[in-house]
């Protein structure tokens, strides 16, 4: 498998060596749909007459708080903390997702869809998402080949990118 391994982190197995020039080009067109359709043409908005603005703007803030407690929390211990030997993080944020970066990026596109309620949007959160499992997907075969027994036990026990209820 082709990956990008991070120059200092000899800790880390690498990840899929599109991934970020991916998440990068899907934002750039998630915010320009987004701004497109909530601020210039109004074209699946009509919610935002439903819905009051205080009811979507604290639920945007909750969803926005949250993705970002996951994305700083999986970031600093991935990227703060010196490990001696690679292996399975199961502690703090990777005990409710596997993947809390990448959930945490999700959930600010989700507060965003939720300040305008755009569901043009929305339907193009769904392309973000399928390209997230994609990439998560990718990854865990790596972590798999690495880690083996270790990261399948994990890997029941906690949900890609959003936690498991049962």
């Amino acid at each position: 498998m082709s990956t990008k391994k991070h120059e200092g982190h000899p800790h880390l197995t690498g990840e899929h060596k599109y991934g970020d020039a991916g998440q990068l080009v899907l934002l750039i067109l998630f915010l320009g749909i987004w701004i497109t359709d909530s601020f210039v043409l109004h074209y699946s908005t009509f919610l935002l007459e439903i819905v009051p603005d205080y009811l979507r703007l604290a639920m945007a803030g909750v969803v926005l708080v949250a993705g970002w407690y996951l994305a700083r929390r999986g970031m600093k211990q991935v990227f703060g903390t010196r490990r001696e030997a690679p292996g399975v993080i199961s502690t703090g944020v990777f005990r409710i997702v596997r993947h809390p970066i990448y959930t945490g990026a999700l959930l600010f596109y989700l507060a965003a869809i939720l300040t305008t309620l755009s569901l043009v949007s929305a339907a193009f959160w769904l392309v973000i998402v399928a390209f997230y499992i994609y990439i998560s997907r990718y990854e865990e075969r790596i972590l798999v080949e690495a880690f083996g027994n270790d990261y399948l036990e994990y890997r029941k026990k906690t949900g890609m990118l959003f936690p498991k209820l049962f």
